[in-house]
């Protein structure tokens, strides 16, 4: 080799378009590393030859054309514009998520309201019933002469009602009332 500075500057630019085309335009921006190094093995393999050691290739710029430039400044603003997107819709799924879980939650509880507010009813209902019951356990056969005297009550609440109170009921009152003299 007559001009050893010039050849190696030819291996070199052969060699980096090598290195170059194999590689994606994202790769080539952010692999300077892998370059450096790649070319600086495939450099030292040639120039080994004419007893030159290459100990460091380094690459301090990557300009690419115009065109090119261009169409990564579109693909960065189209990329940025999709994960706008994608952070929006994220936002949109856990708001929507959020708003289930809410309205799930409220359902659960008022439905546990409404259950405990009709045990509490029932409860109350079968209590009234058994204090009725005990009552009428007591009263034995009296307990529709106690229905009769309820009856007769409201009717006479009425302004306008006459009462007329058969011979039998007297009659079963006293005797009501002896037996509990008596006891």
């Amino acid at each position: 080799v007559q001009n050893y500075v010039s050849a190696a500057t030819g291996i070199a630019i052969t060699t980096l378009r090598a290195v170059i085309g194999d590689m994606v335009l994202d790769d080539v921006l952010a692999k300077r590393e892998y370059i450096n190094s790649t070319l600086r093995a495939r450099l030292d393999d040639v120039t080994d030859r004419w007893g030159i050691k290459v100990t460091s290739v380094e690459i301090k710029e990557i300009k690419p054309p115009k065109d090119v430039q261009e169409a990564m400044i579109k693909q960065m603003a189209a990329e940025r514009n999709r994960r706008a997107m994608v952070a929006e819709a994220e936002g949109k799924r856990t708001a929507a998520i959020l708003e289930a879980d809410g309205q799930r939650e409220a359902l659960i509880r008022k439905g546990e309201g409404e259950r405990q507010y009709n045990i509490l009813v029932a409860e109350g209902k079968a209590k009234s019933l058994e204090l009725i019951n005990e009552t009428a356990m007591k009263l034995g056969s009296n307990a529709i002469l106690l229905q009769y005297l309820e009856a007769l009550r409201s009717i006479a609440e009425s302004p306008s009602t006459k009462i007329v109170i058969p011979l039998e009921l007297l009659t079963t009152l006293t005797k009501i009332v002896g037996r509990s003299r008596e006891e």
